[in-house]
């Protein structure tokens, strides 16, 4: 029986290898530095009982209800525990929970006014980095727009990969 021996990778295989890890290094930095960057201007404007992992997830829960489960599925899921973080929010008062109606076991959450007020906070925040990103010509609509669609293509792609597995 022989086997059959894939073709040696060539110089542009390796590139693009070599181009991919640094793409997933810098997914991975960009995310821990958003969030140093939230924890920063926290600190500038002394909002230090929550952290920037909260920040975004109430961010992300902005005006909608959702269940924890949502909160995983539609993308909003910050951190290594959400579980966690959303009792921390509620306990801080930042968040309303109530058990869902229909299923007992499942606790649908929004933003209470204090939260909103932290999610306005991030939303002035981001403000303020696309007017500077546009205005000091870092970044300008159409290289947002390539960025963003090949992100979504990669997040299309590893999507994919998972619910091929199971």
């Amino acid at each position: 029986m022989s086997f059959h021996h894939p073709p040696a990778p060539t110089a542009s295989d390796h590139g693009f290898m070599s181009g991919y890890l640094d793409a997933l290094s810098l997914v991975e930095r960009l995310h821990r530095l958003l969030l140093d960057v939230i924890k920063d201007e926290f600190e500038r404007v002394g909002v230090i009982e929550i952290n920037a992992v909260q920040a975004l997830l109430l961010f992300n829960i902005g005006d909608n209800e959702v269940t924890a489960g949502e909160l995983k599925t539609r993308g909003y899921y910050q951190g290594s525990n959400v579980s966690y973080n959303l009792k921390k929010l509620v306990e801080m008062g930042y968040m309303h929970h109530q058990r869902c109606e229909i299923d007992r076991r499942s606790v649908r959450v929004r933003l209470t006014q204090k939260g909103r007020d932290i999610r306005d906070l991030v939303a002035k925040l981001f403000e303020r980095h696309a007017d500077g990103l546009q205005g000091n010509g870092v970044l300008g609509a159409d290289g947002i727009d390539v960025i963003a669609a090949s992100l979504r293509r990669v997040e299309r792609y590893w999507t994919d990969q998972i619910r091929y597995i199971y």
